[in-house]
């Protein structure tokens, strides 16, 4: 299977950002534009409140880490987890200072409530397969938890799904190393992005110069 340089891996967050919208994804992961609204400080500040790199929780048989960086060679990606429950299990992973065997599950921390789209769920599949690269171990199962709803949401790690990672990240790393800006396809969502008044969708409403030019052309 092919491997990615650790200089070509892509942040692991872009995934949510290119199902979402591919455009979206290249203005700020390629083009460097961001700006924010209510709805991404909102964000920042549920993820602030989770990440805490020096922070290690033992609950009996369960481990909790958060703002764990993690990775994948596969994928070509890297990033980090809000938090990573490790459970005690027969078996799974070997954690140093710890006896036994871990079973590891990421949580991701979301604003708002379910989406429809995959866009949130694939981006917590993603982490989970660079943990099973990582530790060497098989996970079925991850969790997403939305603020609005207070309450987790248990994805299940289906093929299909870890499918739909693995080729959102191949096309990822082709408009990359093209560095490409995929065209905006207008919906609902334009109007809460942020980044609406740098992609501007409204424009491509109206008429090119190209076929003003060529339709005028056309008149007897």
């Amino acid at each position: 299977m092919k491997t990615y340089p650790e200089n070509e891996w892509l942040m692991l967050s872009g995934i949510q950002h290119y199902v979402f919208c591919k455009r979206q994804w290249a203005l700020i992961h390629l083009e460097g534009e961001w700006q924010e609204n209510f709805l991404t400080t909102e964000g920042k500040i549920i993820h602030e409140r989770v990440h805490n790199e020096d922070l290690t929780e033992k609950r009996g048989d369960l481990i909790i880490c958060r703002g764990m960086r993690i990775f994948s060679d596969k994928l070509g990606i890297s990033g980090v987890s809000d938090a990573v429950e490790f459970h005690k299990s027969e078996e799974g992973a070997l954690l140093a200072g710890y006896d036994g065997f871990w079973r590891p599950i990421p949580i991701e921390y979301k604003h708002g409530k379910p989406k429809a789209d995959h866009s949130d769920i694939l981006q917590v599949v993603a982490q989970a397969m660079c943990l099973e690269e990582m530790f060497c171990v098989n996970i079925n199962e991850a969790c997403l938890f939305y603020d609005k709803i207070h309450r987790r949401e248990k994805v299940e790690i289906t093929s299909e799904l870890r499918e739909e990672v693995q080729k959102a990240f191949e096309e990822m790393h082709q408009y990359f190393k093209r560095g490409y800006t995929p065209k905006v396809k207008i919906k609902k969502a334009c109007k809460s992005c942020s980044l609406k008044d740098v992609c501007l969708p409204e424009l491509t409403k109206r008429q090119s110069v190209a076929s003003y030019y060529e339709s005028f052309m056309e008149v007897d």
